[in-house]
């Protein structure tokens, strides 16, 4: 199947190499491009596209308003968001990810990278470049309390030690390989683990992990 994609960025040349980029690889393919924030919500909302990379600074709505109108709370049929940028401000991290986007890649991190961030949102997954994903989940938990004991559901200590992995930017692969268990049973953790947390997608997982202190018991 054909991961259809959706780019936006107000600058050409870098809508352009976003295109070569995802074209260059097998079963991805650029069905749109937008220049600006309102642009792009209305050829999402047309197109349907199994991914959206959308920059941070558009003209007419912003990359966290884009993400908002496309995989806000409320949106009744959310498309996957990955937000791409040269900017890793914190509280455009924050807001991206608190909007719905379930990625978050650097311009400069490489084009493997990007095309990872796509795999994973169509499979579902999320992404988040490593250059930030630590410093953002420390960020959450240090700026919010923790759940009371007891608030959150009971995990299992195998499923404690995926959500550890999950918290460290550990892809299902690596987490399968750390805990010595086919890449099969890691999904199915991480299926349970949404479920009894209540969250949306790994990023979601990790900073739970970080805010409720799992991670001091690592």
């Amino acid at each position: 199947m054909t991961i259809r994609v959706l780019v936006a960025d107000d600058q050409p040349m870098i809508r352009a190499s976003l295109r070569i980029i995802l074209e260059d690889q097998d079963g991805i393919s650029v069905v749109a491009e937008a220049a600006d924030g309102a642009e792009a919500v209305a050829l999402a909302r047309r197109l349907r596209p199994d991914v959206c990379l959308v920059d941070i600074r558009m003209p007419a709505l912003d990359g966290i308003e884009v993400t908002l109108a496309l995989a806000g709370p409320g949106v009744r049929e959310p498309l996957r968001v990955v937000v791409v940028t040269s900017f890793d401000l914190d509280e455009y991290v924050y807001g991206a990810l608190r909007s719905g986007a379930v990625g978050f890649v650097l311009k400069d991190a490489g084009p493997n990278l990007l095309v990872e961030a796509v795999r994973a949102a169509h499979a579902g997954d999320a992404l988040v470049s490593p250059a930030v994903t630590l410093r953002l989940l420390r960020r959450i938990a240090a700026a919010e309390e923790a759940p009371a004991p007891g608030e959150a559901p009971p995990l299992s200590e195998r499923e404690l030690e995926v959500v550890r992995a999950i918290a460290r930017g550990r892809t299902n692969q690596e987490i399968a390989a750390e805990l010595f268990i086919s890449l099969s049973t890691v999904k199915s953790h991480v299926s349970r683990i949404q479920t009894k947390l209540g969250m949306r997608n790994r990023v979601e997982i990790a900073a739970w992990a970080w805010q409720s202190r799992v991670m001091a018991g690592a």
